[in-house]
This record gives C-alpha cells, structure tokens and sequence, in this order.
C-alpha cells in the first residue's frame, strides 16, 4: 500500500512527500558544532518561520503578509507537502542569521520605517496594528522542532506554547501585554526576541567522537519576545525597559515611525535530556492533559461496560426467542406467529431510494478504511508532530486510493436491492460524497483567496486535487464497482412476499425519529472528550499527539454504533416495523448532529471569533467534518444491522 502510495504520488509530481530529513517520521539527529571543527557536522543553525494564525480568527497568514524583516534568500524554502498546503503551512528561510555555540548579544535584523505622507506606509502599518489586535502568533521552527514560549503557571510549572506574540495591546479592559509593563490604551509590538537553545553535547557520546564538547544535539529552542525602544542606539539589556509603542492610529503628514528589529542568541547544555525525549516538554504542558487521562479512562470504562450489556442483553434475549420459534415450528398445535419473525417476509424489501443508500454505504466504507489505516500508521509513529503535514497528505492519499471498496460495496448493495442501472450508480458513488467535499471546500478556499489568506490552498494545487480525484479515485471505483456488479446478486436467508404487510401502530418508542435521536447519543458519548483535544488541535494551533488513545476511541466507536443500532432494529422488528434500511443508517449516522451541536459549542464557548468571514469558515470546515463522520458512523451501523438480520433469520425455520 505505501509502495502504491508513493508511487501515485510520484505521477503527480505536485504531491511527492518530501524525502529530506526535515520532513521524514523517522527523523535522523542533526549534529551541530562550532564553525570548522568537522565536516561530519553544521555549524550554521537554520530558522524557519511559518504562518501566524491566532485563536480569535480562522484566516492565517503568511509570514510575508506583515511587514516583517524578509530573508535575502526567500525564494530557497523548504518543500511543503500537500498536507501542509491544505492546512496552509508556509514555511519560508528567516533574516535570522545563527551560528551554532555562538552566543550574540542584540544583534540588529533590519530597520523599517514608515511615513506618514505614504499611503502604502500607513497600510503596511494598518494591517500590523490588525495582527497585534487579533493576537497573531508567530510560528518559527528550528531542527524541526518548533521555537517555544515557555511560562511559570500559578502551581510553579512549566507551561510551553508552540508560539509567541507578534505584539499586545492594552484598551477597553482588555490587556494582553503579560510580557510588556501596562501603559493605558496602547499597542505594542514585539520587535526584539531572544532564543536560548539548548542542545546535548557530544563530550561523552559515540556520536560525537569527531567533535567532542565543541558539538551536540538542539533538545529545544525557547523564545521570550520583548518590546524595546532602541532609540539612541541598539540596547537589549534587560534594564532598558522603555517599550517601543505601535502608533494606534494611521500616521498623519510628515510624521515618522521607525521599528528597528533586533535579536539575542544563548547556548546552554543539558545533557540530563536526550535528543530522542526532546518534545516531552512540550507534549507535558499542554493544558488539560492530566485531567484529562482520568476522564478518558472513565469514559472508555463506561462505554465498554454499557457495550457489554447490551451484548448480554441481546444474547440472551435473542437465545429465548430462536429457541421458542423452532419449538412451535416442530410442536404439534399450530400456532400464530409473534414477534421479529412475523415480518419474515417482508425484512429484505428492497427500501425506497435504495441508490443513494448504497453509494452513501460505498463512501462510507472508504471513509471507515481511510480512517482506520491513517490511525494505524498515526499509532505506528508514522505520522508524528515532527512529520508536518504528514496527517492529513496520508488521509487524502489513501482516500483517494480506496475507490475500488467503495465502487465495489456500492455495486453490491445497489444490485442485492434490484437495481438495474449501473452506470447511475457508479457515477454517483465516485462523484457524489467527494463532489460534496470539494464543493464546500472550494468555496471556503474562495473566501480564503479573497483575504489574501496563506490557508488558500493554490490553483495548481487545486488542479493537481481534481487530478487526484478524476484521475484515480474514479477510474479505481469504477474498478470496484466492475467487480461488484459481477458477483452474483446477494441471497437473503428468507423469500420476500409479493405483497407487503401493514405495519400496525407504533408506540412513540418505536416510531422512527425517537429511536434515530436516541441511538447517536451513546456513540457520542465515547468521543467527545477527544473532541475537545482534536478541536483544539484544528483551532487553537494544539498539538495532538494521543493517537493511542484515539485509536482505543475509535474502536469502541465502532462497538457502541454497531450494538445501539442493533440494538434499536431488534425493538423495531419485534414491534412488526421492518423499514430498517433507512433506520440503521441514520440511527448511527445521528451521532454526526450532536458532534455539529458540540462543535458550535466550542464556537461559543471555547473560540473568540467575532468576524463573520472566520465564522463563516469555522461552519464551512465544520459541515465537511460532520457529513463525513456521518458517512463513516452510518455505515458502521447499517453493516451491523445487516449482518444481524440476516444472522437471525438464517436460524429459525420459515415456512
């Protein structure tokens, strides 16, 4: 599968996953030393920035996009995969000039200045005083690890972040200069930084034979971002604590701005951590995560125990009933039917809109397959925080590449329901749920486009996606669904009448839309304390690194959603109601409205986005998380409905 992957890939140039070291999962050790000491090591320590983004927008932008000192060798960036495009990664070389071991004291970047009588000015400065406004963050990156921000919290830990301010501001209440002395309604901007990195010597190592204690590993690169006035000359001390205030209006005529950036380097060796254990700093201050094992634990606790109930129940229940049926099926007295075995005859009546159920199934299949062997390579270590973009390039990959499952359980399903035309069916296996997708996401990528945003995914990439998907995806459902339509027609366990039978009354329990809104409530109720982490890990620039977890959460997902809704078709059919086709799709599927719900939660509760362009993008992106998430819980139920039924009724004797 992963030769096929890369091999696809390679065909379509655009999306070859970068091969360097800076972006494999297995990321071999750089070793760093002091400038000409070996040739078996770099002297010359790379920084790397990245997009901004900030909690209370979804828009990022490009470190370009501000008015930032620009690296002289811009143009020589890494090459982002196409994960990182999609999530709006740009990572371009910084002005930021380091020497490994090399100590530098207020060292100058660049001086920008600005003036009043030049309207291009006062825009540059607009568009800096509206990323200070909105918090943005810078995002740097140096030996694949990110540059941190690091704080004592109020129990005396260590709470790191993967970025700093670009500024802060302080007015109408709001003050958000922890860094800065509050001076009134004023912006600030954050234009000095010092980094101090760490790194692991090579004195007492294999590995660093060739340079000794002249050499080591970077363990971690820390920030902390200040605002200083360098009027008079550069002066970085910490006792100059005269700030460098952001004009909070435009300019006016003949008056002048100048913000001189300005940057300080300390090496210092740790040896106490290895170079293997250099993100667990990270990983062990993200908020919430302590509490949070407990509550996982007890949630996945009692979701298993409540599957196991369910399971007895059924076993046991379902035990009496075959074993009454075959006792009055071989007694001597004739007895009236009663119960799910009552509706024999009509169990298996092909259901109305029997197309669209099937090529929903067929998609919701690719999606189960896709989800399952992305998790599998995630808890493998394949797809680590260190390995950017790695996540998301592997989904779209083997989505694409599993169109022959979907083209094949479609064709399966659509044929065992009676259906004749084909060419509809495989048509809108490979069109419909991806043409949905790409449907709402280009039209996000629209508004992107129109805020000059980094998150806009490029035209050519664009082209090089619908490649993807006409190219490949459909060619390989079409594949499946060949094979599909083949096979013989499915043989049900019993014959369908020629005429249906009247269903009688149903209770307000067994009615239709009581038992769909029920039936996602429990499967919900095993994933959404991993929502709250995989939200955060969307909007809030949160690592998520619990795949384990996930994976364990997955799998009692697919317990939960298959034992509720067979749970749910056996009430229904015991009360003489056989339109289960329907049923069992959306009684899993209904899980897919309460994540919607608890995702406009976290809209309200969690994020301060107030423009309605980030709102509309925040729903946008929502909208394509929930469908597929419908299609994949839908599909778990419905499969277990049909296995169940037909397990059922191929064990008790029918006339």
């Amino acid at each position: 599968m992963m030769y096929l992957t890369k091999s696809v890939a390679a065909l379509l140039l655009w999306y070859v996953i970068n091969t360097e070291a800076f972006y494999l999962p297995g990321l071999a050790p750089v070793n760093y030393c002091r400038r000409g000491e070996s040739d078996t090591c770099k002297s010359e320590v790379l920084l790397y920035v990245n997009r901004l983004n900030t909690e209370e927008s979804v828009i990022p932008y490009e470190y370009n996009h501000f008015d930032f000192c620009q690296s002289a060798d811009y143009t020589k960036s890494p090459v982002e995969n196409l994960g990182q495009v999609v999530f709006g990664e740009r990572i371009r070389p910084s002005p930021y000039k380091l020497e490994f071991m090399k100590n530098m004291t207020c060292e100058q970047v660049c001086v920008k200045k600005y003036s009043g009588d030049d309207p291009k000015d006062n825009r540059l400065l607009s568009i800096l005083r509206k990323g200070i406004s909105l918090n943005y963050q810078h995002h740097w990156i140096v030996d694949n690890m990110p540059v941190t921000s690091c704080y004592e919290t109020e129990e005396t830990k260590q709470f790191c972040t993967t970025g700093f301010q670009m500024g802060c501001y302080s007015r109408d209440g709001r003050d958000t200069c922890f860094r800065t002395p509050e001076k009134g309604n004023a912006y600030y901007i954050y234009n000095h930084v010092d980094l101090t990195i760490t790194y692991h010597s090579g004195e007492q190592e294999e590995w660093g034979n060739q340079f000794k204690s002249n050499g080591g590993r970077i363990i971690s690169v820390k920030v902390v971002p200040r605002s200083i006035n360098h009027k008079g000359g550069l002066n970085c001390s910490p006792q100059n604590t005269e700030t460098l205030q952001f004009p909070a209006k435009s300019l006016g005529p003949k008056e002048k701005y100048e913000i001189t950036y300005s940057y300080s380097v300390t090496f210092i060796q740790n040896n106490a951590v290895k170079w293997s254990s250099r993100w667990d700093y990270i990983l062990e201050s993200m908020p919430h995560t302590n509490i949070q094992w407990f509550s996982i634990l007890n949630s996945l606790v009692i979701v298993l125990f409540l599957s196991g109930m369910v399971a007895m129940i059924m076993l046991r229940t379902l035990h009496k009933d075959i074993a009454r049926y075959n006792q009055i099926d071989s007694g001597e007295d004739a007895q009236e039917e009663f119960g799910w075995k009552l509706v024999h005859g009509d169990v298996f009546r092909p259901p109305r809109k029997g197309m669209l159920l099937s090529v929903l199934l067929g998609s919701g299949v690719q999606v189960f397959c896709m989800t399952l062997v992305t998790l599998a390579f995630a808890c493998l270590g394949f797809l680590s925080p260190a390995n950017r973009g790695a996540l998301m390039t592997c989904a779209m990959i083997l989505y694409v590449l599993l169109g022959s499952p979907a083209g094949y359980v479609s064709a399966r399903i659509y044929k065992s329901f009676g259906g004749e035309k084909w060419k509809s069916n495989v048509l809108l296996t490979s069109m419909l749920s991806p043409g949905i997708v790409f449907g709402l996401f280009f039209i996000m990528n629209l508004v992107l486009w129109s805020k000059g945003s980094s998150a806009a995914v490029p035209f050519s990439t664009l082209v090089g996606l619908l490649a993807l998907w006409l190219l490949v995806s459909v060619p390989l459902t079409f594949v499946g669904a060949f094979f599909g339509f083949r096979k013989r027609a499915l043989e049900h366990p019993v014959r369908t009448n020629q005429i249906p039978r009247l269903i009688p009354e149903q209770s307000i329990y067994t009615q239709p839309v009581p038992g769909i809104v029920m039936g996602g409530v429990l499967p919900f109720g095993c994933i959404f304390i991993q929502l709250f982490f995989i939200l955060n890990s969307i909007w809030s620039s949160q690592m998520y690194y619990m795949f384990g977890f996930l994976f364990l959460v997955f799998i009692i997902l697919v317990i939960t959603c298959a034992e509720t809704t067979i749970l749910l078709c056996y009430f229904h059919l015991c009360a003489e109601d056989y339109h289960w086709w329907w049923r069992s799709y959306l009684t899993s599927g209904f899980t897919a409205v309460y994540l919607f719900l608890y995702c406009c939660h976290y809209f309200f509760t969690k994020l301060q986005i107030e423009d309605a362009a980030s709102a509309f993008l925040y729903f946008g992106y929502t909208l394509i998380m929930v469908f597929l998430f419908n299609l994949l819980t839908g599909t778990i139920g419905f499969f277990a409905c049909f296995w169940f039924i037909r397990k059922i009724y191929s064990v008790v004797k029918v006339d």
